[in-house]
């Protein structure tokens, strides 16, 4: 929890008190479904959260807006992100539905009040859009961009569009999306080594 205390520090008690209590439940969780990397437990607040929220250091969401994780696994980035935005609603969707068990398991222990979770295919929304996008390392960004665009909100403010972080080489997948991304180096953001060639990228909607 410390290291997430090193780069942010504006919290309330509550947001305090929700992020203290994410590592606890989710290695109780883990040890029922494997939702982590078990190596990463020990890293939690680094490797999780404080990836998770790399995205809250460029990224000003404001209050009313609807943001989707796509692809959310156990939960991140957007767990942390709920935490940080409380007046911002994340809708996390996911192909496997004991992942999204846990979700709303930690979400209710923590009263986290503003996550819904889908179990479904991203593929197959067709009522709902959404301000953002986020994803972490779910898939090609050619891919993540084509799922996304359909499900963007056509509002054309500065942050409207995908959102995702991603690690190692991306030149040749960034080529193939045939988008033209911003990028952010994370290890520009913090000092860790963990963050050495991982990177945030943001596909804008036109």
């Amino acid at each position: 929890m410390e290291i997430v205390l090193k780069y942010f520090d504006d919290f309330s008690e509550t947001q305090l008190q929700q992020f203290a209590a994410l590592k606890d439940l989710y290695t109780e969780w883990n040890e029922k479904i494997n939702v982590i990397s078990r190596k990463d437990i020990d890293n939690f607040y680094e490797h999780h959260v404080l990836h998770s929220l790399a995205i809250a250091t460029q990224f000003d969401f404001t209050p009313g807006m609807q943001i989707m994780d796509l692809g959310c696994g156990g939960g991140f980035p957007g767990v942390p992100l709920a935490i940080f935005f409380p007046d911002v609603h994340f809708h996390l969707v996911d192909s496997i539905q004991k992942k999204l068990k846990v979700i709303d398991a930690v979400a209710a222990a923590t009263n986290i009040k503003n996550i819904t979770t889908q179990h479904t295919r991203v593929e197959d929304i067709k009522d709902k859009k959404f301000d953002i996008v986020v994803s972490r390392a779910v898939a090609p960004l050619k891919d993540l961009w084509n799922w996304s665009k359909p499900l963007l909100k056509k509002n054309n403010t500065s942050t409207s569009g995908l959102i995702c972080l991603k690690g190692g080489d991306l030149s040749k997948e960034i080529a193939e999306s045939g988008c033209k991304p911003l990028i952010w180096e994370l290890e520009s953001l913090y000092t860790e080594a963990f963050f050495k060639e991982k990177y945030m990228l943001q596909v804008p909607l036109k």
